[in-house]
C-alpha cells in the first residue's frame, strides 16, 4: 500500500513538473491580451479593454502609461509599431522616430571634438516622436477618445508607487542629472540627502508632465465642443503638442539646456504611416519596419538560415549556435554598412540585400569549422541590376578591426559600460482583441538618466548617438538635419495562411533582433510555446558596430546560457568563440501567439525585470 501511495506522489509530482515547465505560466485569452513592461502599465491597458477599448486603444494606453513610468523610456523619446488591421488583413508600419534638429551636422560634432554624437544631455536628442506616434494610431485605427485613452497615465503622473527598479536607476544616475536643472527637480525629492532619488513605493509625483498632458486633452475636448469629428479633434492635441504651446516650452528648455532644437523642427517632423518590410520563412510571412530600423537583419537572417536544416542540428547544439552566429553576423555587417532613412540618399538597396539569391551567396561564406571575425558587408547591387557606388568604402570598410590589423589581438574585453550601452534603453507593448487587430511596439528614448525639456515634464531622447559622422562607416547614416537615425527599434509580427500567427517584441539595443530570432525558430522549428520560447536559453554575438556609446565591435564574442553543458562549450572555444555567459539570455521578450484552432490567444511575458501581462 505503501509503495502504491509513493508511486502516486511521483506521478502528482512529475505531472506538476511537466505541466508548469516554466517560471511564469501562458497567459490565455480569448477577448483580449495586453502585455507590457511594468505590471501597472499592462493593468492600464487591461482596463482599457474592460471599457470596450479595441488593441490599439489598449496599446496606446500601455504606451502612455510605460512613458510616465519612466520604463526605460519617456514622452519625448520615440515609437515604432506593427499593426495588423483585421479590415484589411493588411500589416501596417508606424514610423514615429523624431529627427536631427537644425544644425545636427557631422561637422557640428566634429568640431566639438566629437567621433560620434553624444550619449547623454540635450545634444543627444532627436526631435519627439512618442505622443506623434501615439496620437496618429488612436486618431487613425482605435475607437476611444484621447481623455479616456490618457486617464491611467494622467492618474500615474499624479502619483503613483515607483517600483525599486526604476528608482534605484534614478539614484544611480543622479550625477548626471544634477546636470540639468528641470530634471532635478522632478527625480531627485530628497535632494542633498545620503538618497536623493524616491524609494521603492514612494509616491512618485510629476506636476509638469501631469500638466503637459492636461493640455493634450484639453486641446481635443475644446474641438470637439468646435463639433469636430474624434480623429479631428485627436490631431488637436497633435498640434498643440507640436506647433503650440507645449512645444514652444521644449524647444526653449532645450535650447537653454545646449540643445539644438526650433521650433520648426518640431512643427515639420511628421508620424509616417509605411509599408513594412517583409520576407517568408518556411512559408510563413515575417514583418519588421524599414532599414531606418535594424528590423530588416531579422529578414536577412532567415533568408540565411532558410537553406540550413536547422531542426535536425538540434536546439542550442554546437553546430546550431554555430550556424546561427555566422548567419546574424553576415546580416549585421550588411546593417551597419547600408541601413539608414530612406527619406534620404543615398537610397539603400533593401530589394537587393532581401533577396533570398543574395542570401545564397552569402550563406556560402559561412565556415562550418570556426567563426569568421574578419566577416564584412557584402554587395547586394548586383541583385538589383544595379552597380554598388560605394565598392570603394567596401573594400576598405573594417579594416580598423584589431582581428583584421592583427590576429594575435588579446580577446576583447564585455566592460560594463559597453554592456550598459549596448543594451540600452526600450520597452515593449503587445495587444490583441477579438475582432483581430494586432499590436507590436518598441517604444523607447528619454530614459534615465534624461534631460527634461524645460517645465514640460517630457524627458528627451538620446537616440543622436546611432548616428555616424564618417560615411566610411556607413555612408547611409551620416547625421543630418531632419534625418532619422538607424535605430535598433525593432517590433515584429509573423503572419501564417493569411492570419496572424504571432507579434512579438523585446528591449535592449543591439541585441532584439538576435532573441527574437531564436524567440521565433524555437516555436517554428523547435515547438516550443510562447512562453518556453520567451524564457529559453538564447546566445549573444557581439561581433557586430554596437549603436550607442563608442560603437565598439567585439569580434567572437559569444554570451551563452550559464546553463550550457561543458561539452558545447568545449567545442564552441575549439572553434574560436570567446565565451561568457549569464543566467538569463533570453529577455525581456514579450510576444502573443495566436491559436486558430481553439479560437484563444497564448500570451508570453518575459521572466526578466517586471515585465507583465493580462488576458481575457
Amino acid at each position: 500500500m505503501q509503495k502504491i501511495s509513493l508511486f502516486l506522489v511521483a506521478v502528482l509530482v512529475s505531472s506538476t513538473l511537466l505541466a508548469q515547465r516554466t517560471q511564469k505560466p501562458v497567459l490565455h485569452g480569448k477577448n483580449w491580451m495586453a502585455i507590457t513592461g511594468k505590471p501597472l502599465a499592462a493593468t492600464a491597458g487591461a482596463i482599457t479593454f474592460q471599457k470596450g477599448g479595441n488593441a490599439v486603444d489598449a496599446a496606446c494606453t500601455m504606451l502612455a502609461a510605460t512613458a510616465t513610468m519612466w520604463d526605460v523610456l519617456s514622452w519625448g523619446g520615440e515609437t515604432q509599431a506593427l499593426i495588423y488591421n483585421p479590415k484589411t488583413k493588411k500589416v501596417i508600419a508606424i514610423n514615429a522616430l523624431g529627427v536631427a534638429p537644425t544644425g545636427a551636422t557631422a561637422e557640428f560634432f566634429k568640431e566639438k571634438g566629437m567621433k560620434y554624437p553624444p550619449q547623454f544631455g540635450a545634444l543627444a536628442a532627436t526631435t519627439p516622436g512618442t505622443p506623434g506616434g501615439l496620437l496618429t494610431m488612436l486618431a487613425e485605427y482605435g475607437t476611444m477618445s484621447l481623455k479616456e485613452v490618457l486617464a491611467p497615465a494622467m492618474e500615474l503622473a499624479a502619483g503613483y508607487p515607483i517600483e525599486a527598479q526604476t528608482a534605484n536607476s534614478i539614484e544611480s544616475g543622479k550625477d548626471k542629472i544634477k546636470e540639468w536643472p528641470y530634471s532635478k527637480k522632478v527625480f531627485l525629492p530628497h535632494l542633498g540627502e545620503e538618497r536623493e532619488a524616491p524609494e521603492a513605493g514612494e509616491i512618485f509625483v510629476q506636476k509638469d508632465l501631469l500638466a503637459t498632458l492636461t493640455k493634450l486633452v484639453e486641446a481635443e475636448q475644446e474641438a470637439l465642443k468646435k463639433k469636430k469629428s474624434r480623429k479631428e479633434a485627436i490631431y488637436a492635441a497633435y498640434d498643440r503638442f507640436y506647433k503650440g504651446d507645449i512645444a514652444k516650452e521644449i524647444v526653449r528648455g532645450a535650447r537653454e539646456q545646449g540643445g539644438l532644437f526650433t521650433e520648426a523642427d518640431l512643427a515639420n517632423w511628421k508620424v509616417k504611416i509605411e509599408e513594412p518590410m517583409m520576407t517568408t520563412y518556411r512559408g510563413i510571412e515575417v514583418y519588421k519596419l524599414q532599414q531606418w530600423t535594424q528590423g530588416p537583419v531579422m529578414l536577412q537572417t532567415l533568408n540565411i538560415l532558410e537553406n540550413f536544416d536547422l531542426k535536425s542540428m538540434g536546439y542550442n547544439s554546437t553546430r546550431y549556435i554555430h550556424t546561427l552566429y555566422q548567419a546574424m553576423n553576415l546580416a549585421f555587417a550588411d546593417r551597419d554598412f547600408y541601413y539608414g532613412d530612406p527619406a534620404f540618399a543615398p537610397e539603400e538597396p533593401m530589394a537587393g540585400l532581401l533577396s533570398k539569391a543574395y542570401a545564397k551567396e552569402r550563406m556560402k561564406l559561412i565556415n562550418p569549422d570556426k567563426n569568421d571575425p574578419n566577416i564584412g558587408p557584402g554587395d547586394p547591387y548586383p541583385f538589383e541590376g544595379k552597380k554598388n557606388p560605394y565598392l570603394d568604402i567596401l573594400n576598405e570598410w573594417g579594416k580598423s578591426h584589431s582581428s583584421l590589423n592583427n590576429p594575435t589581438t588579446k580577446i576583447p574585453v564585455l566592460d560594463e559600460q559597453y554592456l550598459k550601452d549596448f543594451t540600452a534603453g526600450t520597452t515593449s507593448v503587445e495587444a490583441a482583441d477579438a475582432e483581430g487587430w494586432v499590436v507590436s511596439i518598441t517604444p523607447s528614448g528619454g530614459w534615465v538618466p534624461a534631460v527634461i525639456a524645460g517645465n514640460t515634464g517630457v524627458g528627451m531622447s538620446q537616440r543622436m548617438q546611432s548616428f555616424v559622422t564618417d560615411p566610411k562607416e556607413n555612408p547611409f547614416n551620416v547625421v543630418e538635419p531632419g534625418k532619422r537615425p538607424r535605430v535598433t527599434l525593432t517590433p515584429s509580427m509573423a503572419l501564417k495562411d493569411g492570419k496572424p500567427f504571432l507579434s512579438f517584441a523585446k528591449q535592449a539595443g543591439d541585441e532584439q533582433d538576435q532573441n527574437l530570432m531564436q524567440f521565433f525558430l524555437n516555436i517554428v522549428e523547435f515547438g516550443m510555446n510562447v512562453q518556453e520560447s520567451a524564457e529559453s536559453a538564447m546566445f549573444k554575438t557581439y561581433q557586430m558596430y554596437s549603436s550607442f556609446g563608442d560603437h565598439e565591435r567585439k569580434d567572437g564574442m559569444l554570451v551563452l546560457n550559464s546553463a550550457t553543458p561543458y561539452w558545447t562549450r568545449r567545442d564552441l572555444s575549439k572553434m574560436g568563440y570567446h565565451l561568457s555567459y549569464e543566467e538569463r539570455t533570453s529577455g525581456p521578450i514579450n510576444a502573443i501567439f495566436f491559436d486558430w484552432k481553439h479560437g484563444s490567444f497564448w500570451g508570453g511575458s518575459s521572466n526578466h525585470g517586471e515585465d507583465y501581462g493580462i488576458g481575457w
